[in-house]
C-alpha cells in the first residue's frame, strides 16, 4: 500500500487513517493508544500532523506476532 502523499517511496509515511486502515483497525484506536503512549511509533510532521511509516506498523504486526 503506498500513500498518495508520497507515491513511489519505499517506506511511505500513511495518515492516522490509513495507517487504521491498514491495520484492521479504526482511526479512533490509533488516536486513543496515541494518547496512552502505546500502539505503533509514529512522527509528528509539524504540530499538529501524524504520520506512521508504514515499516512501523510492520513492526509493529510482527510484535503482535510474537507475543
Amino acid at each position: 500500500m503506498h500513500s498518495p502523499h508520497h507515491p513511489g517511496s519505499a517506506d511511505p509515511l500513511l495518515t492516522t487513517k490509513e495507517a487504521a486502515k491498514y491495520l484492521g483497525l479504526s482511526p479512533y484506536t490509533l488516536e486513543r493508544w496515541r494518547y496512552l503512549g502505546k500502539g505503533p511509533r509514529f512522527i509528528r510532521v509539524g504540530r499538529k500532523a501524524v504520520r506512521y511509516r508504514q515499516s512501523a506498523l510492520d513492526a509493529f504486526i510482527a510484535e503482535g506476532e510474537n507475543g
